[in-house]
């Protein structure tokens, strides 16, 4: 589709196709590139709008990614409920269901370490707002079903997804460096501790967590 194809949205029904086109372009470009690697005007093109147009839809690309990073959220959370139910509710059991479920969703992991440090910085209050409370919400849920599960209290809980969540995203960050600075992790052997296995660190350190607060 050429830029000039793309026409302004006349109705609700057609902003709404255009806004999930835009929102199915970033998150295409994200998962192939990282979220860093991606600019609006990437995403204006991929969808063939100039980027002048594109701002009549979403305020910014922090505000396209922030959006993705809650459906990143209701995404996850019923999925990571789900294992939580079909496991062993013992320590071990949670944490490999946290981390199984969170490795699964690389650009989600990725999504959460950039939420913090630039998507919630360059957007309406009203959009952090409604990207807080669909957080919150399914914060709620999951410490719903960690209580049942592990007798943890509201607090506890909220520890425990936030340290998941927020380890998960800085582990893959790790992981994925550069090609050049992997292929230099991989060349000297003095340099083996940083290539970051995500998956069996994230489940480490949530299994001491989770052990040492149901321990309290």
């Amino acid at each position: 589709m050429t830029k000039t194809a793309f026409q302004r949205a006349r109705s609700a029904e057609a902003k709404q196709q255009r806004e999930e086109a835009i929102l199915a372009a970033a998150t295409r470009l994200g998962a192939e590139r990282g979220i860093r690697q991606v600019t609006l005007t990437d995403i204006a093109d991929a969808v063939g709008m100039h980027k002048s147009a594109l701002l009549r839809y979403f305020e910014t690309r922090e505000q396209i990614f922030l959006k993705l990073t809650a459906a990143g959220w209701r995404d996850w959370s019923p999925r990571l409920r789900a294992e939580l139910e079909s496991r062993p509710p013992d320590a071990a059991g949670v944490a490999q269901a946290f981390a199984g479920t969170l490795i699964a969703r690389p650009m989600f992991c990725d999504l959460l370490a950039q939420a913090p440090l630039n998507l919630e910085r360059n957007v309406s209050i009203e959009s952090v707002r409604a990207f807080k409370l669909v957080t919150l919400e399914e914060v709620a849920a999951i410490n719903a079903v960690l209580h049942d599960r592990l007798g943890l209290t509201e607090q506890q809980s909220i520890d425990v997804i936030a340290t998941a969540t927020s380890m998960a995203g800085a582990l893959w960050q790790m992981a994925t460096p550069g090609p050049e600075v992997q292929t230099l992790y991989r060349a000297d052997p003095r340099l083996a501790h940083a290539i970051v296995e995500v998956g069996p660190r994230l489940t480490r350190i949530l299994t001491a967590l989770i052990t040492g607060l149901s321990a309290k």
